[in-house]
């Protein structure tokens, strides 16, 4: 899940296509299998054995629909480098184990990964309660871990093996608070997972809504794996608060918004943090008007991902996770290449150094004293039938 860190307020510039969500990947007609094979780039046929690096993903569970995007990412960055120069003369080969969004899965993934693939390099996961565990083992086994997609402040912890190419949840609390605050919303009710996400989360937002003339009337932190989440959602209806900040895995997220619809509540005044993750699985009716904030899809240089993303899987973006995986691995082969060399210890020191100045697709990367990514580009977005809709700013309480 989600958790990240740093002082970033940049929020993103690029246009980016509206984003339909809930659609299943791409069409297993003919024609969608051509368009994909023409949208491949062909491996460089002077590529001669291969390099593996790792990735832990949640392919099954609640945050599938995420993982598989994220493999998406992973995906095409393979193309990209196996058509060009490989990685040390060689093809690049990215081995993706099932967490199943679950930490001891991750785990178990991560050391399979390590011990019988001997990779140097492990990118993941998704959740930060599974992030923290992946990253704390390839630490003490001194692999180097690259986080796509999680954003809790303890991360940041982990130790020297371990990076991060999406901003943490400090800089993410500071984003939305202050873009609340200054829409007119003083007044803030919470909801996220009993988890190390949540509750990291929970206390960034808190301390930036204080420092920016806001306050959290009610916070609750769930068990993750409910079947039912009405007795929160009541709780939160009765604070009376001016908008409700949440976030949610996907089919979580699903079941919570299918329940507050259901109780009256009205969806323009629940503010969804990383929008796509929230709002991916849910029916269109129980989020139409949601506002949220998300990580950006592409950076400035992000056009030409963009596009071979949607001629290779025939559809926009599923979610915004999917170019953090990409420059997850382009920046490991990169780092491996100016290593020259498969040695963890080796990459760790080139990838630090690839880190002070790395235009992804997702934007500038730099690392802090911590590896971790300092400016993290944040969307404003609205859901509009089914979609996610660039907005800009957050639309007032007077909307």
């Amino acid at each position: 899940m989600p958790f990240r860190h740093a002082a970033r307020r940049a929020v993103a510039t690029a246009a980016v296509a509206a984003l339909t969500v809930g659609l299943a990947a791409c069409g297993s007609g003919d024609d969608s299998k051509s368009s994909a094979a023409q949208a491949t780039p062909k491996v460089n046929p002077e590529l001669k054995g291969q390099v593996t690096i790792g990735a832990v993903l949640p392919l099954t569970g609640a945050s599938a629909t995420i993982g598989k995007d994220q493999q998406r990412g992973i995906e095409l960055a393979v193309d990209k480098i196996n058509s060009g120069g490989g990685v040390l003369g060689k093809k690049l080969v990215v081995k993706v184990e099932d967490s199943e969004g679950q930490a001891a899965s991750a785990v178990n993934a991560a050391r399979k990964l390590v011990s019988v693939d001997k990779t140097p390099v492990v990118i993941g996961e998704y959740s930060s309660g599974n992030t923290i565990p992946i990253g704390q083992y390839l630490q003490q086994r001194k692999v180097v871990h690259i986080n796509a997609g999680s954003s809790s402040p303890d991360i940041a912890k982990i130790g020297d093996f371990s990076f991060s190419v999406i901003g943490l949840d400090n800089i993410a609390g500071k984003f939305t608070a202050e873009k609340l605050v200054q829409a007119g919303y003083h007044k803030v009710a919470f909801l996220a997972p009993n988890n190390a996400y949540g509750t990291g989360l929970l206390k960034a937002t808190r301390a930036a809504l204080q420092q920016s003339g806001g306050q959290i009337v009610q916070s609750l932190l769930y068990t993750e794996g409910q079947s039912d989440y009405r007795q929160e959602l009541q709780r939160l209806k009765s604070a009376n608060a001016d908008i409700v900040i949440y976030s949610a895995y996907g089919k979580e997220a699903a079941t919570i918004n299918k329940e507050a619809y259901q109780l009256g509540m009205d969806p323009r005044k629940f503010f969804g943090i990383y929008l796509t993750m929230c709002t991916t699985d849910s029916d269109p009716r129980a989020v139409d008007g949601q506002q949220g904030m998300d990580v950006n899809y592409i950076g400035p240089n992000g056009s030409a991902y963009k596009s071979a993303y949607e001629a290779k899987y025939g559809e926009g973006f599923r979610t915004s996770f999917s170019g953090y995986t990409y420059d997850a691995v382009t920046m490991a082969a990169k780092a491996i290449n100016q290593a020259g060399s498969v040695d963890p210890a080796k990459i760790r020191d080139a990838l630090a150094t690839v880190g002070k100045r790395y235009e992804g697709v997702t934007g500038a990367i730099s690392f802090d004293a911590h590896n971790q990514r300092s400016e993290q580009p944040y969307l404003i977005a609205t859901m509009k039938d089914g979609k996610v809709s660039e907005e800009g700013e957050v639309r007032g309480p007077e909307a």
